[in-house]
């Protein structure tokens, strides 16, 4: 069933409010929530054969996240890959590491996306994604997380690039390629810019086929890199539980107590 978690309020819609005088830093969008069930993920993206995926309350870098692209005789199909792109011509799967996201500005130049921009786009089913606020200044700071998602609680699609590393160029081959991905990111929008200056790319449901399709060209594949709606998500503080890649489960996406003000001599 798509929708909000059980025990999930109204009241906490709005809980959310920066601070506008807090010193807020953050991380790059690294962590995130697939839970709907993959029948419904079938359905929603337009995919026949599903692997058998489990709900993930905390996915994590070089984790297997489900990728929806273009299949090879047409359609679309959903494959698990490894999160962290590795570039066809790398010399070590390490790097993917580095590769969870790709900067939507300059991708047709990066060595690392340049190639797959063209040619191995893709979508990332996923609930919502975390970030964290770091409330305070110098050695008084805390960081805590929120959980975006949509408002109306539906599943949000990640603009995404795959690539196939087959192992080291020169060196011995793998048994299997190894399919590897990366999440788009642009520009924040009007709800995530008090807590970061990027953001996932969430494509509308009417620009999916425009971005999976190799016939589409280069400039206008780019051109569907922009922020969300500035109404189109909620942010909801939850648990610190969030902060370890070893918890898991439906609780983490539960909503928390905000953070407090800070406190006076926080402020700048």
């Amino acid at each position: 069933m798509i929708g909000r978690p059980a025990g999930d309020a109204t009241s906490h819609r709005s809980a959310f409010r920066p601070h506008a005088r807090a010193c807020i830093l953050g991380l790059m969008c690294g962590r995130f929530v697939m839970a709907t069930p993959v029948a419904e993920i079938g359905r929603m993206f337009g995919v026949q054969e599903r692997p058998n995926l489990q709900a993930r309350y905390n996915v994590a870098p070089t984790q297997a996240v489900a990728v929806v692209r273009a299949g090879d005789e047409g359609g679309r199909r959903l494959d698990l890959m490894r999160w962290g792109l590795v570039p066809f011509w790398a010399k070590d799967a390490g790097i993917g590491s580095k590769m969870i996201n790709a900067r939507s500005d300059g991708l047709a130049e990066k060595p690392a996306f340049r190639e797959a921009v063209r040619r191995r786009r893709a979508l990332i089913p996923a609930d919502g994604f975390y970030e964290w606020r770091t409330i305070g200044c110098g050695d008084r700071t805390e960081k805590r997380p929120l959980y975006f998602r949509r408002r109306d609680g539906l599943p949000l699609a990640f603009a995404g690039l795959w690539e196939s590393w087959k192992g080291p160029k020169g060196g011995e081959a793998l048994p299997e390629p190894m399919l590897t991905a990366s999440i788009v990111t642009t520009d924040a929008n009007a709800t995530l810019r008090e807590i970061h200056d990027r953001m996932p790319v969430v494509l509308p449901e009417s620009d999916w086929d425009e971005w999976l399709s190799p016939d589409t060209g280069l400039e206008r594949a780019l051109s569907l890199l922009r922020p969300a709606a500035d109404d189109l998500l909620e942010a909801l503080p939850v648990s610190t539980r969030v902060n370890s890649v070893r918890n898991e489960g439906p609780e983490l996406i539960l909503p928390d107590a905000p953070p407090p003000p800070p406190a006076q001599g926080m402020l700048l």
